[in-house]
């Protein structure tokens, strides 16, 4: 009775994606991605508390700043049509991607876009100190959780960019980025952002 209880919980989430057999495999950020297993991705926006992100599996996560994909900055400056604030909407367009992926490695979409994370988050940035009233640049260290949001903020943002004014859809546009990150390609708009950063942050040393 046990074993048949414990094979009714190991269940894919939407029916769809295994996630046990994924591993983070940078070790700095295995705290912070989250792959506990949910039939239906959805946290009505519960975790809002401190670390409260490292409580939402990452499809959610990414799922989410798909809903901000014409953030540039601090403000929202291009308006998309293709991703609002609907969860079915948003999520659709994921699970698309998700379809497109494996199609085309043959892999588990899930651990795809876990690589993908780890290839495209920095290690090191840049901040602005004042000192005698000049402002140097100073590299410091990028903390675990900044390092999972910078990386999926440049995923959707490539996307979006790749599928703006052109005949790529968005869902098409996120499984090209993934992949490319995926495979740490010079191509991949998160991975070319990653390197300028760490770049910026060894000449600031």
């Amino acid at each position: 009775m046990t074993e048949q209880k414990t094979q009714d919980l190991n269940f894919k989430i939407f029916n769809m994606y295994s996630l046990d057999e994924i591993n983070v495999e940078d070790p700095g950020l295995k705290p912070v991605i989250n792959l506990n297993t949910k039939l239906i991705l959805k946290s009505h926006g519960r975790n809002t508390q401190r670390l409260g992100q490292t409580k939402t599996n990452i499809v959610e996560r990414l799922m989410n700043k798909l809903s901000v994909a014409g953030h540039r900055g601090k403000k929202h400056k291009i308006i998309l049509g293709s991703s609002t604030g609907k969860y079915t909407k948003n999520m659709m367009i994921v699970l698309g991607a998700f379809k497109i992926i494996e199609e085309k490695t043959k892999t588990n979409p899930v651990k795809v876009l876990v690589k993908a994370i780890e290839n495209s988050a920095p290690r090191d940035e840049t901040t602005v100190i004042e000192y005698g009233g000049a402002r140097y640049l100073q590299a410091v260290d990028v903390s675990p959780l900044r390092r999972v949001n910078i990386a999926l903020k440049n995923l959707v943002h490539g996307a979006s960019d790749r599928a703006f004014n052109k005949k790529k859809n968005i869902t098409q546009s996120l499984a090209e980025e993934i992949i490319l990150a995926y495979e740490n390609s010079g191509d991949s708009s998160a991975v070319r952002k990653k390197n300028e950063a760490e770049k910026q942050a060894d000449s600031a040393r």
